[in-house]
């Protein structure tokens, strides 16, 4: 499998798993508030630290996101674009926040689809303290009281990532870190095997070093920020298998959709997700 060159050393944990209990978190981000505050406020009404929120419909104006872009050094494997701030702001199609701290304050790191009001569809990076909420906004997913994303230097990438911080217990979930160059779906498999799931929905977001679709199309592009907009793990006759169903954003802003063939995506730089799993009780 291909693999993309980081400028650090190569971290030896490849995975980082957090077994933890994870309940519902739901609620309105409110006109006025910042994307940021509206998520942080969602989730300390849960008691909840860390976990992720699936956003549909609802605006921000102003609205600001970037697009991946190619480093423009070697300090890093893969960059940002210059900051997109439609005049007409932006109306949420889909998008996924992954939520934690950073430096003991609420973090988030969203990708998603909007509507821009350009004629298309656009797919980014939300800036969540410069994105301030016109319409409402509804959020739904789960959260752990005890478990989080913290947002932390990591010298491999040279970049401060989201890790999957707590102490790993008995739970109904995972959160889920993994780190460039492993394959994001038998990853997974991988991480639900070692927790004894073998039925769960997938949330998350990330990027992948040239993503391949299991109908063979490939995005010729280092550089891609990915949505996870269905993802499925079930017991096979040929063993645990995740399904994971992704839109995907070039540095051209081209919007891709389609399922990740099971053996050839690299995580780029990094990938983040929370895996439920599904019970009977």
């Amino acid at each position: 499998m291909r693999q993309i060159r980081h400028p650090g050393p190569i971290a030896e944990v490849r995975r980082e798993a957090v077994s933890t209990v994870l309940k519902q978190v739901e609620g309105e981000l409110r006109p006025g508030e910042t994307f940021m505050a509206g998520i942080a406020r969602v989730f300390a009404q849960a008691g909840c630290l860390g976990g992720y929120v699936t956003i549909e419909g609802g605006a921000c104006d102003p609205f600001r996101y970037v697009l991946p872009a190619l480093s423009p050094d070697e300090e890093h494997a893969a960059w940002y674009s210059e900051t997109h701030a439609p005049e007409a702001g932006g109306r949420f199609v889909a998008a996924t926040a992954m939520v934690g701290e950073r430096d003991g304050a609420p973090f988030l790191h969203c990708h998603g689809i909007w509507d821009t009001g350009e004629g298309r569809s656009r797919m980014g990076h939300v800036l969540p303290f410069d994105s301030v909420v016109s319409r409402p906004i509804r959020v739904r997913g789960h959260g752990s009281a005890v478990a989080t994303f913290s947002s932390i230097p990591d010298p491999e990438t040279n970049f401060t990532l989201f890790s999957a911080k707590g102490e790993s217990g008995s739970g109904n979930g995972i959160l889920l870190r993994v780190r460039p160059n492993e394959n994001i779906v038998t990853a997974v498999e991988d991480a639900c095997a070692e927790a004894g799931i073998e039925s769960a929905r997938i949330h998350g977001i990330g990027s992948i070093y040239e993503p391949v679709f299991e109908d063979g199309r490939r995005v010729n592009c280092i550089a891609t920020e990915i949505d996870i907009e269905n993802g499925v793990l079930e017991r096979t006759d040929e063993g645990l298998r995740a399904r994971l169903d992704v839109a995907v954003v070039d540095t051209d802003g081209v919007i891709y959709d389609g399922r990740l063939a099971r053996c050839e995506n690299p995580v780029g730089v990094t990938f983040e997700l929370v895996i439920i799993e599904n019970r009977e009780d």
